[in-house]
């Protein structure tokens, strides 16, 4: 078990304070918007079971022609119907817990431990909650290059550093073909993505344009009128070496629209714990804080066919083919991936 113990505790002789020093992890894409949340979702998230079934409306067939009216009382028209389809999805049913020595917080100077652990656990919760989206839309860029003929995905990156060219980094045309693999539903998308090697290239580009937050400040990046989240956790591959015969480095962005992922909060049984084991530390005492979350974060559109080795997928599960399967029409997915050398 890990804990908080003397060693950890900074010299007081050298230091006179303990200021906290936060991850420099961003969080851009979970404030972004692009996630659906809703009463519903949430309510599935609250059933019993593993996994919730997600039923959804199709479309109209826009492939029916319509009837021709005629004054012949005789002619019946044969009304149509709408159905639902069905996604299945698997709830992740999460915990951590931190530890703290009692007489180690009596030593330290400045905030104590567990203060300070309290303080940080919402951004923890924060990252982790990005990394399995990322983790699902990494998995679905899989399965759909293994299963669907890359329908969702241009990739113009170069093999090795020498194959590195104008063409096969981040350019408006690589953007608007990415965008266009939705056919004429090409504008549907909202928001993209990127590295932040990615995004230095659009503002080197001079393409990226701020427009007004809620509080009429100029600090939201906009690139062809959609909102960019830049985000170092984003998926990338670095290059193997300098060399021209080095494999490159590979970027990939996605752009996402709206409903791209369906977000549902669970409540488990008991969502906040702290346990005091006075024995410990002989007799000093290790006091745990403990938290759980129980979540539905699924994209819009496929089922969840992994079989997890646990209760819930990992996020190296998350990231496999067989985890996802689609479900509808390339044209109803609000995702595409672009992926570069830069």
């Amino acid at each position: 078990m890990s804990t908080v113990q003397l060693s950890d505790v900074i010299d007081v002789v050298v230091f006179q304070d303990l200021p906290g020093v936060n991850t420099p992890e961003r969080t851009a894409f979970y404030n972004s918007g692009v996630i659906a949340a809703s009463p519903l979702l949430n309510q599935i998230a609250n059933q019993a079971g593993k996994t919730a079934e997600l039923p959804f409306w199709n479309d109209l067939d826009a492939t029916d022609e319509p009837n021709i009216s005629t004054d012949d009382p005789t002619d019946i028209a044969s009304p149509g119907k709408i159905d639902q389809g069905e996604q299945i999805g698997r709830k992740a049913f999460l915990n951590n817990g931190w530890s703290t020595s009692n007489l180690a917080t009596e030593i330290a100077m400045g905030e104590r431990a567990m203060d300070r652990i309290r303080s940080r656990v919402d951004a923890y919760w924060t990252r982790q909650w990005q990394r399995r989206l990322l983790a699902a839309a990494q998995g679905v860029l899989a399965d759909n290059v293994a299963n669907d003929s890359s329908d969702m995905v241009i990739n113009v990156a170069g093999a090795t550093n020498a194959d590195v060219t104008t063409t096969s980094v981040f350019t408006r045309s690589n953007f608007t073909s990415a965008a266009f693999t939705s056919g004429d539903h090409f504008d549907n998308y909202q928001a993209i993505a990127v590295h932040s090697v990615v995004y230095k290239r659009m503002v080197d580009n001079d393409d990226i344009t701020f427009i007004k937050d809620s509080v009429g400040n100029l600090t939201v990046p906009t690139y062809l009128g959609r909102i960019v989240i830049c985000d170092d956790g984003m998926p990338f591959t670095p290059a193997a070496g300098t060399g021209a015969t080095d494999a490159a480095p590979k970027f990939t962005s996605i752009l996402f629209g709206a409903g791209a992922f369906g977000q549902g909060d669970g409540t488990p049984a008991k969502p906040v714990a702290i346990s005091s084991d006075e024995e410990q530390g002989e007799g000093a005492g290790i006091e745990t804080l403990w938290t759980r979350k129980t979540w539905l974060l699924h994209p819009f559109g496929f089922q969840s066919t992994g079989t997890p080795a646990s209760i819930s997928q990992t996020l190296a599960e998350l990231r496999l083919a067989a985890a996802w399967d689609r479900v509808v029409n390339r044209k109803s997915i609000p995702l595409a991936f672009l992926v570069t050398n830069g």
